[in-house]
């Protein structure tokens, strides 16, 4: 007989009563079990008695604020994931909570699914750091950086083609990092560890420069695809004229990921706007999953949006998801925008996006990610056809 484990313990730390309130039910609907505190002094000596699980903390708090709590949490070594939430997000107060390990920072007012699922996955990385790295608490964050450093030293990019749905010629790639650090072997598993450690500038400016050294190397033709995160728009370097991905940057797509936290990001439309000023075309991806709603598509304005995997996946035999795929590419049109679709990995979804108005088409049916070669062009499925 399996032991069944208990319920992961949730302590939610906020001054207005009904705030907290709410928060709590929300997390013990959800089957977690909750502690709610108003103060951030009883909420400190409960988590040095330990066994908490994950810290959802408003930011705006009198005597200590959330941020500075979290930092006298890191003093004494207790390395709890911890999400913030704030009326009011202010860009220092975002750079310091990633220096200091934050998991997230969620604007209020938040979507309860949104808040639920970031406490279901502050609990699973942090239960999976105590047990993949095997350390006391006390040592994890000096562990999980050792490793962030090893996975630093190995990581490299493989590039999967997309393609115009039409003819197959190539458009363009996305560079897609690779990890051999057996601890963090996943690309979200890097993320995670750089975003807990405060590196995710680090981590994206040392992305960047292993696609622009690419640029360099092979002078491609066509655009490149390179993930960025939320926070890399507070990051100076990514508008440097001497960054080494600036010197591409009319080549190259900027692909925004980690839609949750852009509320946290001051002057959104400024910093865009920068970019485009620097030939950097922006997408958006993962359309039609979760939070990437019509709101966020409209604040960004994407030159290139891309529907997400689980829209196209058995597209042709779903009515449903053949009218929504329809009315993107018919929205985007009007927008003058350019549509890929995503996770294509039979035939017939590839002939249902075509006919449904996809410019570009991207999946596994055209090619996995690799190292970088240029394909031929047109891709070979579509001599084939």
């Amino acid at each position: 007989m399996h032991e069944q484990r208990a319920p992961a313990t949730v302590v939610v730390i906020d001054d207005d009563e009904t705030v907290a309130n709410t928060v709590a039910r929300v997390l013990e609907r959800a089957g977690f079990s909750v502690e709610k505190f108003t103060a951030a002094e009883p909420a400190r000596e409960r988590l040095r008695a330990g066994d908490v699980d994950v810290v959802v903390s408003d930011v705006m708090m009198p005597e200590v604020n959330g941020i500075d709590l979290l930092e006298q949490v890191r003093r004494s070594g207790i390395d709890v994931p911890v999400i913030f939430l704030t009326g009011a997000p202010k860009l220092n107060d975002t750079i310091r909570a990633m220096e200091l390990g934050a998991f997230r920072y969620i604007a209020k007012p938040f979507e309860r699914a949104m808040l639920v699922r970031a406490v279901e996955e502050a609990v699973k990385w942090g239960r999976l750091i105590r047990v993949t790295l095997n350390h006391q608490p006390d040592d994890n964050r000096q562990a999980l950086d050792a490793a962030l450093d090893r996975a630093f030293d190995g990581l490299c990019m493989h590039y999967q083609p997309i393609v115009a749905a039409s003819s197959g010629k190539v458009f363009g790639y996305e560079a897609l990092m690779r990890s051999n650090e057996p601890s963090l072997r996943s690309p979200p598993a890097v993320i995670d560890a750089a975003q807990r450690l405060g590196r995710l500038h680090a981590l994206g400016r040392h992305v960047r420069k292993l696609v622009a050294d690419e640029m360099t190397t092979h002078r491609p033709e066509c655009a490149f695809f390179v993930n960025l995160h939320s926070a890399d728009l507070a990051d100076p370097q990514l508008y440097a004229l001497d960054a080494p991905l600036t010197r591409h940057a009319s080549g190259v797509v900027l692909e925004l990921t980690e839609r949750e936290s852009l509320e946290s990001i001051d002057d959104v439309d400024r910093r865009l706007a920068q970019l485009r000023s620097l030939g950097y075309r922006v997408a958006v991806d993962d359309l039609g999953a979760g939070y990437a709603g019509l709101s966020y598509f409209s604040r960004v304005r994407p030159d290139i949006v891309k529907i997400d995997m689980s829209l196209t996946r058995d597209v042709h035999a779903d009515p449903v998801k053949r009218r929504i795929v329809a009315s993107i590419c018919e929205l985007a049109k009007d927008l003058s925008m350019i549509v890929v679709a995503e996770g294509i990995e039979v035939v017939e979804e590839l002939d249902e996006v075509v006919r449904r108005g996809v410019d570009l088409a991207q999946g596994y049916l055209i090619a996995k990610p690799a190292p970088y070669a240029p394909a031929a062009s047109p891709h070979p499925l579509w001599i084939a056809r």
